[in-house]
């Protein structure tokens, strides 16, 4: 049987026997009610706190980005407008299931056409859906298999829900026909170091298969010959040994540093990246202070957030993005009426400039915060598109109290000023996954166009190289933050592109550190060259792995 390609998650293998999850709910009929409309609506409301409920409850059990994503499709089942479609529907006669089925359906066809961030959460409306309907019929969600024994999870997608709880003692890797590579699949895949295989398109695998996952060749291999299942069991091996050994320094082979940083969503994640190596942060993401109020937190409310983060990395860098609002996370605090295309509109510094008070209060407590630790904290702007922009955010930070001021490197127009730019940022981070997005005008959570998503694309590298040619005139430091520093074979292109730093999933540092070691500062040139001379992305890293 030919391998199966699609996205890999990760630089993992593992290999086992198939077990697929089940189909979802059937549909229900639009059979009338027998009950009367308030007993239908009551059976909803009993059934959606339920869900709710239940979802709050796994949250918390997993943690990290799990929790937010889970608190997040709570927040969805109970959305007072799909309420109000539920409470029409049954006035017309529906019963409480197919109300639910339809209104529902409705709002994810809504989301889908929208596109991006939120077209991928119809995925997980969809979940809800199905799980509300599974109570109102008393029978058990549809969820994870559990055939007894440890196996290769295969569905057309996961819920987030599932996602989350995935027993690693039984489940050896995961394959979905659905999904990107910044799919909450993907996401949390990432996050909990599950071997995982995403967007396969069809995948004929049937239950009890024998299947070889591998994430770092992004491919699925059925029926695999012993010599194939023998070399990635040594595969296998050797990364357990590699996250084993004693953790040091991230360095290339000729002891060239390259720092290895993580991203953060919240404070509570500190402890663990500090544990797998993170010798710093490079990537303090702070929206979830902001994400379920209605108004900005208060300047000491963030204080305490930050601190509480800057004492587990005392003496270490920290970089904090300010607030990146608009696009895929409105605020009524901050961001303006629905517009036609916001990943285009006010968003990033825009909306913070637009609303001076929220950035000046985030930059105190920021200030504040590192005043009461040892940690070195550099702050940056999200979406820096201009020169003004970038003198406007630096001045405004070091009034402020704030030492070192620089920019996020999202969009084109900031990768060709990089030089002009970075005269007065003291740093640029490159943001890969918004870069690539706006590069190629392909939206990077949109299935039909995930070919071109790909940070490994020519186009990309190319406005890379740029800003790190940028960072080198100016004597500037220049990072990546994105999903791109967590793939081992394209660290090493990013390092020969003239990036410095590495900033990821922390899961990721341990394959990062272990690849570098392999290569010096001339092989890493080398193998960008190698990349860059490609005429697209699959190209691109043919030649780097042929290179290597």
């Amino acid at each position: 049987m030919p391998a199966i390609h699609g996205t890999g998650v990760g630089q993992g293998v593992a290999q086992g026997s198939v077990a697929r999850m089940a189909d979802g709910l059937a549909a229900p009929d639009d059979a009338p009610s027998t009950r009367t409309p308030d007993e239908e609506k009551a059976a909803v409301a009993e059934a959606v706190q339920a869900v709710a409920a239940e979802l709050n409850a796994r949250g918390e059990r997993a943690g990290g980005s799990a929790r937010d994503v889970l608190e997040a499709q709570a927040m969805m089942a109970e959305d007072p407008t799909l309420e109000e479609t539920v409470h029409a529907k049954i006035d017309a006669g529906a019963t409480g299931e197919y109300a639910v089925h339809r209104a529902f359906a409705e709002f994810a066809e809504q989301l889908q056409a929208l596109g991006g961030y939120l077209g991928e959460r119809a995925a997980d409306l969809a979940d809800v859906a199905q799980r509300v309907i599974a109570h109102l019929r008393g029978v058990p969600a549809p969820g994870v298999p559990e055939p007894g024994h440890p196996f290769v999870l295969v569905a057309t997608d996961l819920a987030p829900a599932d996602t989350a709880l995935l027993d690693l003692d039984q489940v050896l890797a995961v394959v979905t026909t659905e999904g990107g590579p910044t799919s909450h699949t993907a996401i949390l895949a990432r996050e909990k170091g599950i071997v995982a295989v995403v967007g396969t398109g069809s995948a004929e695998l049937a239950d009890g298969q024998t299947v070889i996952v591998d994430a770092a060749q992004d491919l699925v291999i059925a029926d695999p010959t012993d010599e194939q299942l023998r070399e990635a069991a040594e595969r296998a091996a050797a990364r357990k040994a590699a996250a084993a050994a004693p953790i040091t320094p991230g360095a290339l082979a000729d002891g060239t540093p390259v720092p290895l940083l993580a991203n953060l969503g919240s404070a509570d994640g500190a402890a663990e990246a500090v544990a797998l190596g993170a010798e710093g942060v490079g990537l303090f993401r702070t929206e979830f202070l902001f994400l379920s109020s209605d108004e900005a937190p208060s300047v000491e409310a963030q204080q305490e957030s930050y601190r509480r983060m800057l004492a587990a990395f005392a003496g270490k860098k920290v970089v904090v993005r300010v607030l990146d609002a608009g696009a895929d996370k409105p605020l009524p605090f901050l961001t303006d009426a629905a517009e036609e295309n916001p990943a285009l509109g006010r968003r990033g510094i825009r909306a913070l400039a637009h609303r001076e008070s929220i950035l000046r209060d985030q930059l105190t407590a920021l200030a504040r915060a590192e005043a009461e630790t040892d940690a070195d904290v550099w702050v940056m702007a999200p979406m820096i598109a201009t020169v003004d922009e970038t003198e406007y955010f630096t001045a405004l930070a070091k009034e402020l109290g704030l030492k070192t001021a620089g920019v996020m490197v999202e969009v084109p127009s900031s990768a060709l000023l990089a030089e002009e730019i970075l005269k007065t940022a003291d740093f640029a981070s490159i943001g890969t996954n918004d870069l690539v997005q706006y590069t190629m005008a392909a939206d990077r959570l949109l299935g039909s166009v995930a070919h071109l998503q790909s940070p490994w694309h020519p186009a990309a590298l190319r406005l890379i190289k740029m800003v790190g040619d940028g960072g080198a005139a100016n004597g500037k430091p220049v990072g990546v933050c994105g999903e791109a520093a967590a793939d081992p074979l394209l660290a090493v292109v990013l390092v020969g592109l003239g990036v410095q730093t590495l900033s990821m999933s922390p899961s990721a540092l341990a394959d990062v550190r272990a690849e570098l070691k392999n290569h010096t500062l001339d092989d890493a040139k080398r193998i960008a060259q190698a990349a860059l001379r490609a005429a697209n992305a699959d190209g691109a890293k043919s030649a780097a792995r042929d290179a290597a």
